[in-house]
């Protein structure tokens, strides 16, 4: 009885270990085909890591000539592209002041300009000859500003129209600059998958048992 017991026991455990030793290399087979899967999806640009699929925007070569050829074409509208929306009201903020600061300039610049040529020309009736009587019809002999003064005056409003048109080709050429760069570094890859790694190995001889050792660099992108 228990001879036959223990056959029987015997007999089981030998089936069981015959089927898990026919399932494994399914198993291995399996897995070989799960790595070929994806490796050839990695290929197309898809990441299968942790029972997740991630798929890596593709990168656009043209966009950052795009976005700089919008904000050249409309200051703000390479921004808009690059869906950087907070940046619009800074770039028309910085240009728009620029351009009030030459016009304000520029008109009087000619304000004072104008007198000035008017004085040359032996006349007496300019804006600035009498800045402080009220406008009772009495011309005053000596004037209120003369001509050193409208000239410095004209100098002074020249400078600084000069210097507003600067700043204002300055800002909209960085509006340029910046929709550009900024479509490159939106395009940047910070994937997980690059890394630089440093492993030590060892390895022995079979023949002579002497060992082969070094430092081996891994680099995965």
């Amino acid at each position: 009885m228990n001879k036959n017991l223990i056959i029987n026991l015997f007999c089981c455990l030998f089936a069981i270990f015959c089927c898990a030793q026919e399932q494994e290399p399914n198993a291995d087979g399996k897995n070989r085909e799960t790595d070929s899967i994806q490796k050839n999806l990695k290929k197309e640009g898809i990441v299968i890591k942790e029972g997740k699929i991630k798929k890596r925007k593709p990168i656009n070569p043209l966009a950052p000539s795009k976005a700089a050829f919008y904000s050249a074409m409309l200051p703000g509208l390479g921004q808009v592209y690059n869906r950087r929306y907070w940046k619009v009201p800074l770039v028309y903020g910085v240009i728009g002041t620029g351009v009030y600061s030459y016009l304000y300039n520029d008109d009087y610049y000619d304000r004072f300009r104008a007198a000035f040529k008017r004085r040359q020309a032996g006349f007496s009736d300019d804006e600035f000859w009498d800045l402080r009587t009220p406008d009772d019809g009495i011309i005053p002999a000596e004037p209120d500003l003369d001509m050193d003064d409208l000239e410095s005056q004209q100098e002074r409003f020249q400078r600084d129209r000069d210097l507003a048109l600067l700043i204002t080709v300055a800002m909209y050429v960085l509006n340029i600059v910046d929709a550009n760069v900024d479509a490159h570094l939106k395009q940047f890859n910070i994937d997980e998958d690059l890394s630089l790694d440093m492993r030590p190995y060892l390895e022995l001889n079979p023949i002579t048992s002497n060992p082969h050792y070094g430092m081996a660099f891994i680099i995965k992108f």
